[in-house]
């Protein structure tokens, strides 16, 4: 067999033996498989790959979103009672007209804690959904003892009252501050603090209206 396939003519193939052929056709015939698996069968084997990927990723996410859908109410419920929950906090917050007082309050108390207060200057307001906040320029000298009273007096108000600080430096008092002695151990708070009230109904609609009518 294989002298026939050395002395084999390839210009005259059809006198060769018949095993012969057989033998180039199955050699012929393995070529055009494997050359028609990487051009077609693979290439379709990594498409399907890809579409089988893409498949089970939308199924994800679908089924992540069928669970979202399916608690929806109850999401929606949830967000309801937070909503309410936030508004009922903030009808604790002083009205508009309680804020002016409210403001009196907290300078006298720190005023009644043996603070120096040098400034107190309340701002324009920032109107908000339900509530509206107040920045408040301070700058105020005093030691430890004395803010802490402070902050105590402020929080024992009969209103509820929030205080955060903006912007705020706490430092030690030099003698260069007005009113200080660098050996005396106090300390400067300077900077804004803003306080925050609530908006009623009514307000609220004044609000709008003016708005629309500005408009």
């Amino acid at each position: 067999m294989l002298n026939e396939l050395r002395d084999l003519d390839f210009n005259d193939i059809g006198s060769a033996p018949t095993s012969v052929r057989y033998i180039i056709l199955s050699f012929l015939l393995i070529i055009i498989l494997v050359i028609g698996y990487f051009l077609l069968i693979k290439a379709k084997t990594e498409q399907l790959e890809l579409v089988q990927n893409l498949e089970n990723s939308l199924r994800v996410d679908f089924e992540a979103k069928q669970a979202k859908a399916a608690n929806l109410e109850s999401y929606e419920l949830q967000l309801a009672e937070m909503q309410e929950l936030l508004e009922t906090m903030f009808r604790q917050l002083p009205s508009k007209t309680e804020m002016d007082k409210l403001l009196v309050d907290v300078s006298q108390t720190a005023l009644g804690a043996g603070i120096d207060v040098q400034l107190f200057q309340p701002n324009a307001e920032a109107f908000h959904d339900f509530y509206a906040e107040r920045p408040i320029s301070v700058r105020m000298l005093g030691d430890y003892h004395q803010f802490g009273e402070f902050v105590s007096g402020v929080a024992s108000l009969p209103r509820v009252v929030i205080l955060t600080m903006h912007d705020i430096a706490l430092r030690r008092a030099t003698d260069r501050d007005v009113g200080a002695n660098a050996g005396d151990g106090r300390l400067i708070l300077e900077g804004t603090v803003k306080t925050y009230r609530y908006i009623d109904e009514e307000e609220a609609e004044q609000r709008a209206d003016a708005e629309v009518g500005a408009q």
